[in-house]
């Protein structure tokens, strides 16, 4: 198993590759600017996370996620709208939709429907790896995107974050060892992920985050992506000065995603 994921990431990357050749023959690059001028004013991803900080809370970024290619169908009644407010009253400060279709089951139309159901900011998750991918993403009212060192040449991640923020989409940088790191950090943005799961193995463990964090500058938040399943996961967390998190398997398979995440985080 330890050569799957890197050709499931292959595989993902290549089909991105022809999916931008397939929209960009049906809406250019041009209508595509067009569209991201006329949305609203981008809501601050990293201003939402920090107010929740700064107010002595964890800064949850619940996702809308509709299936997995490890974990298959997630939620049989996916409701982007209903799952959305139910984030926010349960406490999200922002929400991560998954717009992939081919391997996440995901719809640019799932992050309209989510934005526009309540006031938080989104994130589009999503394997982003062309200027087409970002200008789109703020096209459909993205106010953040997701770059995945994995996925990327430091080049084109570099060019990537800069357009986005050009755009006034706030960047976060995915990072899952020390390699992907040190890359990271060059990029201006002050959001950094670390993913607890071993691309190689899928393994996921929590030390991963752990491990970094003493790599890692005061300036950037830190945000742990994978492997929070219980209350304890969050108060390990938080001893460890880690206040922002990323989950989303967690609160997919809860009846009522709002009270599952309210009943983890608060």
């Amino acid at each position: 198993m330890s050569s799957c994921a890197p050709t499931v990431l292959r595989r993902i990357l290549n089909r991105k590759a022809e999916e931008v050749a397939e929209r960009s023959r049906s809406v250019s690059i041009a209508d595509l600017e067009t569209m991201a001028r006329e949305q609203s004013a981008p809501r601050g991803f990293h201003a939402s996370m920090q107010a929740r900080i700064a107010k002595g809370d964890p800064a949850v970024i619940a996702e809308v996620k509709k299936a997995s290619p490890s974990k298959g169908l997630l939620r049989a009644d996916f409701d982007p709208v209903a799952i959305a407010q139910s984030y926010e009253k349960g406490g999200a400060a922002c929400l991560s939709v998954l717009t992939d279709r081919d391997f996440f089951q995901g719809h640019e139309d799932y992050l309209k429907a989510a934005r526009g159901a309540c006031s938080l900011p989104v994130i589009r998750k999503d394997f982003l790896m062309d200027p087409y991918h970002i200008t789109e993403a703020r096209a459909i009212g993205a106010d953040c995107v997701l770059l995945i060192v994995a996925a990327l040449e430091f080049s084109l991640m570099r060019d990537l974050h800069d357009q986005a923020r050009d755009l006034g989409m706030d960047v976060l940088v995915e990072v899952h060892d020390e390699v992907e790191l040190e890359q990271a950090l060059q990029l201006s943005t002050p959001l950094l992920g670390i993913n607890n799961r071993n691309l190689h193995t899928f393994e996921v463990s929590l030390d991963n985050t752990y491990r970094l964090l003493a790599e890692i500058p005061a300036d950037k938040l830190v945000i742990t992506e994978s492997g929070i399943h219980s209350r304890e996961d969050v108060v390990a967390m938080r001893e460890h000065d880690v206040h922002a998190f990323l989950v989303g398997e967690a609160f997919m398979r809860a009846t009522e995603p709002g009270e599952q995440l309210r009943s983890l985080f608060f």
